[in-house]
C-alpha cells in the first residue's frame, strides 16, 4: 500500500499525488540515482519534505502539515562543497558560494526543502534540492522539482510530506 502523503514523480515530468496528476519540471540532465554538485540531475529516491519557506511579501503562509518559515532578503543556501555550511540555509553576506533565496523572479516564493544530502551532509553530493514554483514554460531546473504555483500550494495543503522520485 502506498502512503497517501507521498507524491510519485516520474522521470517524464508526471507528479502524482492524492489521485491527481500534475506536470512538473525536473533537472535539465534528467533523473539519476547518484547526484553530484552541479550535475543538473534531480536525485531519485524518497525525498522527505523537511519544511516550507516562503516570501511573506508575496504569498500568504502556505497551508501545510510541515514547519513553515518566512524568508528575508538576507537568506541564502550554501552550495559550496568546500564550505562547512554546505547544503544548509545561510545568512548573507556569506563567504562561500551560495544561492539567493530572495529572488526577483517568483520561483522561490514558496520552497519545499527536500531531504537530500542532509543526514548526514556529504561534500559534493548535491545541495539546494527543493520543491519550488515552476517557470511558466516549465524550463528544466538545476536539479529541483518544480510545479506551477497553484499546484504547489494545493499539494502542500493536501498533506504532502515526501516525494518518491522514480529512476529513469
Amino acid at each position: 500500500m502506498t502512503d497517501p502523503s507521498v507524491a510519485i514523480i516520474h522521470p517524464d515530468g508526471r507528479f502524482i499525488f492524492a489521485g491527481q496528476t500534475y506536470r512538473c519540471a525536473l533537472g535539465r540532465a534528467g533523473v539519476a540515482p547518484y547526484k553530484q554538485e552541479g550535475d543538473h540531475h534531480t536525485p531519485s529516491g524518497l525525498l522527505p519534505l523537511r519544511r516550507v519557506l516562503y516570501r511573506a511579501d508575496r504569498v500568504a503562509p502556505p497551508k501545510t502539515l510541515l514547519p513553515r518559515e518566512p524568508i528575508a532578503p538576507n537568506d541564502g543556501w550554501c552550495d559550496d562543497a568546500n564550505h562547512a555550511a554546505y547544503n544548509t540555509q545561510v545568512k548573507l553576506p556569506f563567504d562561500g558560494r551560495h544561492e539567493y533565496l530572495w529572488r526577483g523572479e517568483d520561483i522561490y516564493d514558496v520552497i519545499g526543502v527536500l531531504g537530500w544530502n542532509d543526514a548526514p551532509v556529504l561534500r559534493g553530493q548535491g545541495s539546494a534540492i527543493f520543491l519550488h514554483i515552476a517557470r511558466r514554460d516549465f524550463a528544466p531546473t538545476a536539479g529541483c522539482i518544480a510545479l506551477p504555483r497553484q499546484d504547489l500550494l494545493r499539494v502542500l495543503a493536501e498533506g504532502l510530506t515526501a516525494l518518491h522520485v522514480l529512476s529513469a
